[in-house]
């Protein structure tokens, strides 16, 4: 798993979430000032790294490859939540924001984790190795899903602007979830060893675990629990916040994307750590599947989730990618089929990677 876990849970692990719990509780419909202001993102920031951590105790509990899988989507509740909630809040200006959420989340996963991982991955074992069969796997299907759900909008007719109307929403979200099930049925069933760890002779490893010992049935419960009040602490503390967050973006002359980018960052800073630290270990295949796989969660399960929230959201849902995003993506899958063709990482690849992340990143700032 991405994370050693051993009986037992660090203290960090049980006091964060009852905190942020806390302060929730007493920042709830309050005026932020500068202290408590701090106090809620200091809240919420630790509530998203402790609900990763439990997902991972309880992902451990399972084993591989349902590890990644429930990490992503542990992730992607998150996520959902986020990007829910401020955009029950947002009103008109809130309307593209699960889009650019998603989107950033995208090109956080593919080529800012991925190029990462490959980098540092890299610089201490020179060349990696992973399942050409898995990663290709997983591309293909994140770039129909972003197809179909991001880039499609923009050439509709039936729906003003880059939007779907009520009939093509529906349908986007039923194929989203379900190719993301059958990828999932193949990730954990039919072809399961396509997404396990390579040896170093090449073969596959039944056991990426092996390293440490898996926790109780009384610390994955215990885990299980304390991830729920953390998802709960996340979604209130995210709604607390949300004035201030678009009030600074609009005060310092962004563009209200960077919101959406500022939240995907939020929520897949653990889930970045745990991927460059498998790297790091010479497991450039969990790194693949985290990235890969927390891409596909978060197009795969936010998209249906909007779809149905778009029932009782009173305003506009803007899914259409502009031309520069567009760009961007295709770019981005290029890159990784180059990437990902040989089952072979080095320097280089994580280096371009890293390059089209920043372009992604300048261009969110300074469109």
């Amino acid at each position: 798993m991405t994370i050693s876990v051993i009986q037992g849970l660090p203290r960090w692990t049980l006091a964060v979430p009852p905190l942020a719990f806390v302060v929730l509780l007493v920042t709830w419909h309050r005026d932020l000032g500068a202290f408590l202001l701090i106090l809620v993102c200091l809240g919420l920031g630790g509530a998203v790294i402790a609900a990763v951590h439990h997902a991972e105790v309880v992902a451990h509990r399972v084993g591989e490859p349902y590890g990644t899988l429930i990490l992503a989507l542990a992730v992607t509740i998150i996520e959902v939540a986020l990007i829910v909630t401020l955009m029950a809040s947002g009103g008109e200006k809130a309307a593209p924001l699960a889009r650019d959420t998603v989107f950033a989340a995208v090109m956080i996963t593919c080529n800012g984790i991925l190029g990462l991982s490959l980098v540092v991955g890299s610089l201490r074992h020179r060349v990696q190795e992973f399942r050409v069969q898995a990663s290709y796997s997983a591309l293909t299907v994140m770039t129909a899903l972003v197809t179909l759900s991001l880039v499609l909008p923009t050439f509709t007719t039936s729906a003003p602007g880059p939007r779907f109307s009520s009939a093509q929403l529906a349908f986007a979200g039923v194929m989203s979830l379900v190719l993301y099930g059958v990828f999932v049925f193949i990730q954990t069933i039919r072809h399961r060893d396509y997404f396990l760890p390579v040896r170093s002779d090449g073969d596959v490893d039944e056991d990426e675990d092996h390293h440490a010992a898996a926790p109780s049935g009384k610390t994955a419960l215990l885990s299980l629990g304390l991830l729920f009040v953390c998802l709960i602490a996340v979604v209130g503390l995210a709604k607390t916040v949300s004035p201030k967050l678009e009030s600074a973006v609009e005060s310092a002359g962004a563009p209200l994307a960077v919101v959406g980018v500022v939240i995907a960052l939020l929520v897949l800073l653990p889930e970045t750590v745990a991927a460059v630290r498998a790297a790091l270990r010479n497991r450039l295949q969990t790194s693949v599947n985290l990235a890969l796989g927390s891409a596909l969660a978060s197009i795969g399960l936010t998209i249906p989730a909007i779809a149905v929230a778009s029932i009782w959201l009173s305003g506009p849902l803007v899914l259409g990618l502009g031309g520069k995003e567009m760009v961007l993506f295709a770019l981005t899958v290029v890159t990784a089929m180059l990437t990902l063709a040989t089952g072979r990482a080095t320097l280089l690849q994580g280096a371009v990677h890293l390059a089209v992340f920043s372009a992604f990143l300048f261009l969110a700032v300074s469109p």
